[in-house]
């Protein structure tokens, strides 16, 4: 009987920190670093790479700046979609969910 609350109690535990160090990693990954570029496919994945500075000049020339909060969602099967956040109502939304 001792031993079984003993587990319940570390599987309490574990899962409290299995959150907590998901919350920590979903921080770090939501933020890029200077001089990184993020690629996002439609099926969902993505990739980063920091390019040389020869390479970043030329990818920067093909780049405009954010003007505004954006937002990409994925559906069950997992393809990747970009929400339309041009009103001033998604734009709050989106903007609560990034701070």
């Amino acid at each position: 009987m001792h031993s079984i609350k003993l587990v319940f109690i570390g599987s309490l535990v574990g899962l409290s920190a299995s959150q907590a160090f998901a919350e920590d990693a979903m921080g770090t990954m939501t933020m890029m670093k200077a001089g990184q570029v993020t690629a996002i496919m439609p099926d969902g994945h993505m990739g980063t790479m920091t390019p040389d500075a020869k390479m970043s000049g030329e990818m920067m020339k093909m780049a405009k700046p954010i003007k505004h909060c954006m937002m990409m969602m994925t559906d069950a099967k997992g393809k990747a979609y970009m929400v339309d956040t041009s009103t001033k109502k998604a734009q709050a939304e989106c903007e609560k969910m990034a701070m």
